[in-house]
């Protein structure tokens, strides 16, 4: 389970903190939502719980032990915004082993699989790949980590309807074996899929419930399907 106590992100050039007193609980093989505008602190929130950022105070903890930013790197695995824009590997092979040479064609093979991209040839340039593949492709980078956690930051920006589903339709399975904290300034599509939801106003968290997102005529025709509307 991730615990965050009283998370705070106050680095000495700003006026303000940039996160206050975030508390969070997320119970593994969950999908936790966090919803903000530009500049509410998503983004820095996820690099906090990557590694990538030292927290100011509070506590971050992963089955009740507190993490420091260097266990915080080998626990979670963070796919940014737009991550097809930090391709460096000319195919498949080379961006999936970039900084890990060691790793053997099994945990490759198994990494594309798990990602819906196992048919493609490891010579294939993650440049001739569609919006959704290279976003499939983001996460595969990831997951040949093996991280405990997935911080995925606005997985569908910038794709079109049909790319979308298809990258919900993957985090979908991913639930099943991944605790994933996801970050976007709209809930869209990515409502449906969250078992704990949280708004992020100026740094401030609060939880919410995600039903308030769905469309009216989507909370009624789902209460129709359940019998609850006569």
């Amino acid at each position: 389970m991730l615990l965050l106590k009283d998370l705070t992100y106050h680095p000495a050039a700003t006026p303000l903190a940039i996160l206050k007193d975030i508390n969070l609980e997320l119970a593994p093989q969950q999908l936790g939502l966090v919803i903000g505008a530009s500049g509410s602190g998503k983004s820095t929130l996820l690099e906090v719980l990557a590694g990538l950022a030292q927290k100011s105070a509070g506590k971050i903890l992963w089955r009740d032990q507190e993490l420091s930013p260097d266990q915080l790197q080998q626990l979670a695995g963070l796919v940014f915004q737009f991550p097809e824009r930090h391709f460096c590997g000319h195919t498949l092979l080379e961006e999936l082993r970039l900084g890990h040479p060691e790793l053997n064609k099994e945990r490759i093979d198994q990494a594309l699989a798990a990602v819906g991209l196992g048919h493609l040839p490891l010579t294939t340039s993650p440049r001739s790949l569609s919006g959704g593949q290279q976003r499939r492709l983001a996460l595969a980078v990831q997951l040949i980590r093996q991280p405990y956690l997935l911080l995925l930051d606005e997985p569908t920006a910038g794709l079109d309807w049909s790319m979308r589903q298809q990258v919900i339709n993957l985090l979908t399975q991913l639930k099943k074996q991944w605790t994933l904290l996801v970050v976007s300034h709209e809930p869209g599509e990515m409502v449906s899929l969250a078992d704990r939801c949280w708004t992020l106003n100026h740094g401030e968290l609060a939880t919410v419930d995600p039903s308030i997102f769905v469309p009216p005529h989507q909370r009624i025709a789902a209460q129709v399907e359940l019998g609850g509307v006569s």
